[in-house]
This record gives structure tokens, C-alpha cells and sequence, in this order.
């Protein structure tokens, strides 16, 4: 075997090892909630602003903040669509909770021209869904009188499904 012809072999073994380690690095894994735990979730939370007296919708998003399962109780009003959504959205994007948010953007703060990109939610309800220090998906609900009662709800709907995604 010639010199130039050994170098080629061995190069080509070079790269080939490496591949695998490249490739590795170049791509990633991530968990999404499946639809029934995203529903289970969904349901939870309805059902503890029913508890309440409240008439709410509930989104929840996978982690991107594409909406996975929306559900609105019969007399919740027609803004609570996008607006749990939205708080959902906005909970997935950021990865805190929507309150979080309305407090660091208040006029004056550094962050308050964040109020103004579309879809941002700056109203308490919405929670990112975590698990082993990962956003699994994110939760929004919207139609309580207050964003704190909203979030309450949201929070019965993560603990509704807690042990399903706890790894």
C-alpha cells in the first residue's frame, strides 16, 4: 500500500469515528406532554375554577407554544379563547409563569416594550409544565376575576398530572 493511498484509508477512518460524536452534537432530544396527559391537565384545571365559581378556557401548549388542547367551559366568555392561549404561549416562550412576566414589565421597567410584541400575555394564568428541570409543555387560563385565581387553577392542573411526568 502506498503512502498517499495509506493516509486516504487512514483519514477516511478518522472521519468516520468522528461522525458519530458530530452527529450527536448536532441534534437534540426533547419530551412533549401526549395528548391525554395534556388533556388530563386541561380538565384539572377546569375543574377546579368550576370549585370556584368560574367559568374559565384552559390551553395548553407543547413546549413550543403550539397549541395542543383548549377547553372552555360553557358560559366562559368569548375572550377567554385567546387569551388562555395566549397565556399559554407566553408561558412556553419565556419558560415563567405569566405573572412573573406581568410584574417585570410594568411601565418603567427595563423589559416593559415586551408588552408590546403580539401574542405576549403580561396577565397572571399562564405556567410553564416542567419535569426533571425541562419545559415539558405550558398551561393558560383565563376567565377567573383575578390572574391569581387563574393561576391557581392552572397550578390543580400541573399537580393533576405531576406523577404521570415526573422521569
Amino acid at each position: 500500500m502506498n503512502l498517499a493511498r495509506y493516509r486516504s484509508v487512514a483519514l477516511a477512518a478518522l472521519l468516520g469515528l468522528g461522525a458519530p460524536s458530530a452527529m450527536a452534537e448536532a441534534t437534540f432530544a426533547t419530551k412533549n406532554l401526549t395528548l391525554e396527559t395534556a388533556l388530563k391537565a386541561a380538565q384539572a384545571a377546569l375543574e377546579a375554577c368550576r370549585k370556584g365559581g368560574y367559568q374559565v378556557g384552559v390551553a395548553i401548549t407543547d413546549r413550543s407554544g403550539v397549541l395542543q388542547v383548549y377547553l372552555r367551559d360553557r358560559f366562559a366568555g368569548a375572550h377567554t379563547v385567546d387569551t388562555a392561549a395566549n397565556k399559554a404561549w407566553t408561558a412556553a416562550s419565556f419558560r415563567i409563569s405569566t405573572g412573573e412576566i406581568a410584574a417585570e414589565t410594568q411601565p418603567g421597567k427595563p423589559m416593559s416594550g415586551i408588552r408590546q410584541t403580539p401574542r405576549i400575555s403580561a396577565l397572571g394564568g399562564g405556567l410553564p409544565i416542567e419535569a426533571a428541570g425541562s419545559v415539558l409543555a405550558a398551561i393558560g387560563v383565563s376567565g377567573a376575576p383575578l390572574g391569581t385565581t387563574d393561576e391557581a387553577c392552572a397550578r390543580a392542573g400541573i399537580e393533576a398530572i405531576r406523577a404521570d411526568i415526573e422521569l
